[in-house]
C-alpha cells in the first residue's frame, strides 16, 4: 500500500504538480493518436505512475491533480486568511483527515490504544471483528466505489477466465474488443485480473481509453493487472458485483469458469426481473456456450422454468468486431 508521503511525490504536496509520464505528454496518458500497438505502447503503459486513495487505484491520466482530502481542505480554507490546512507544506492536508474506514485503521496512529479500550469494554472481544464494524467496511466499499466510478459514462463490461494465456486466441480476441470499445469512446470494465480480463484492459489502455479493473481480494490473485488505469480491489464479492451491474451499459461474456457464470447469471437475473436497466448480453464463442444453452433451451424451457422471452436476452457470436457492435448498439445509456 502506498504511503501518503509516496503519494505526495506523485501528485505534489499542494495538489498542483502535474504527473509527468515518461512518454513526454505530461498528463500521464499513453501518448497516442488513434490506436497504439506493439512494444512501444506497452512500454508507455508499464511506465505509468500509480496513485492509491484508500482501495482505489489510479494510473496515468486517471490520477487527479488533487486528492479528495486536499480538495476538501482547500475548499474549506478558501477566504480564510488564518487557515493552516491548505496543504501548502504537504503536512496539514495529508494528516488532518482520518483514514478511510475501509482500511481498518484509526486516524493519528491510535489504533492499538483505541482497539484495546474497545476490546475491554466489550468483554474482551475486539469490536473490529464484529458485525457493526463489518457493516462500516461494507458501507465504505460502496461509497468508495460509487465515488470512483460515478463519471465513467457508457461502459462495456468484459467477463472471462483468468486462466487464459497470452498466446491463446481468446486473449487476442478480448484485446481486440477492448481496443474497439476505446476507439468508440466506451469505457472498458473487467474484473481486473489476468487472462481475458487483462486482455480487454490492455486493448483499451493501448488505444488510449479508460481501462477499469474491479478486483477482489483472493489468496491466489496477485492484484490488478498492469493495464488498468482506474481500479479498485474489493473485499466483498457482492459489493464488487453491484459495481459491475450499476456501471456497465453492456456485457460481453467470453469463455470462463464458475466466476464468469456467476457474474453472467447474476446480471441476466436482474435484467429478467427488472431490477436493473436492460443491458445487451453478448456471449462470445458459440461452441463454448452451446452445451449450456442447449440445456437452457431444452429441459429448462420445456418445463416452463423460463420463457422464450428470457432467451432473447442473450446473443451469440464468434467475431470480436460483431460482439462489440452488438454490445454498443444495444446500450441504453
Amino acid at each position: 500500500m502506498m504511503t501518503r508521503d509516496e503519494a505526495d511525490s506523485i501528485i505534489g504536496a499542494n495538489g498542483d504538480q502535474a504527473v509527468e509520464n515518461s512518454n513526454g505528454n505530461g498528463n500521464g496518458a499513453p501518448g497516442v493518436d488513434g490506436v497504439n500497438s506493439g512494444a512501444g505502447s506497452a512500454r508507455d503503459v508499464r511506465s505509468w505512475e500509480t496513485h492509491r486513495s484508500g482501495s482505489v487505484l489510479m494510473r496515468g491520466s486517471m490520477i487527479p491533480e488533487q486528492t479528495p482530502d486536499q480538495s476538501l481542505l482547500s475548499f474549506s480554507g478558501e477566504g480564510d486568511d488564518n487557515s493552516d490546512t491548505d496543504g501548502s507544506d504537504g503536512s496539514s492536508a495529508n494528516n488532518a483527515a482520518p483514514e478511510s474506514v475501509g482500511t481498518g485503521h484509526i486516524a493519528n496512529g491510535s489504533a492499538s490504544g483505541t482497539a484495546g479500550r474497545a476490546s475491554k469494554s466489550h468483554g474482551g472481544k475486539d469490536w473490529r471483528h464484529g458485525d457493526p464494524w463489518r457493516v462500516l467496511r461494507i458501507q465504505s466499499e460502496f461509497v468508495e466505489g460509487f465515488d470512483a466510478l460515478a463519471d465513467l459514462g457508457r461502459a462495456l463490461c468484459v467477463f472471462g477466465s483468468a486462466r487464459v494465456k497470452e498466446e491463446e486466441p481468446e486473449y487476442r480476441q478480448a484485446m481486440r474488443m477492448g481496443e474497439m470499445a476505446a476507439q468508440n469512446g466506451i469505457t472498458v470494465i473487467t474484473g481486473g485480473g489476468p487472462g481475458i480480463m487483462e486482455a480487454a484492459n490492455r486493448g483499451a489502455a493501448e488505444a488510449g481509453g479508460v481501462s477499469v479493473g474491479l478486483g477482489i481480494e483472493l489468496p491466489h490473485e496477485e492484484g490488478l493487472n498492469q493495464w488498468v488505469n482506474l481500479g479498485m480491489n474489493f473485499r466483498y464479492f457482492f459489493v464488487r458485483k453491484m459495481m459491475f451491474v450499476k456501471y456497465s451499459s453492456a456485457l460481453i461474456v467470453c469463455p470462463g469458469g464458475f466466476g464468469t457464470l456467476d457474474e453472467m447469471f447474476e446480471i441476466l437475473t436482474l435484467v429478467q426481473t427488472g431490477k436493473t436497466s436492460p443491458k445487451p448480453v453478448v456471449l462470445f464463442d458459440t461452441q463454448y456456450w452451446k452445451g449450456l444453452f442447449d440445456w437452457v433451451q431444452g429441459p429448462m424451457l420445456d418445463r416452463g422454468l423460463i420463457s422464450k422471452e428470457d432467451l432473447k436476452k442473450v446473443q451469440f457470436t464468434d467475431d470480436p468486431k460483431e460482439a462489440v457492435r452488438l454490445a454498443i448498439g444495444g446500450m441504453t445509456k
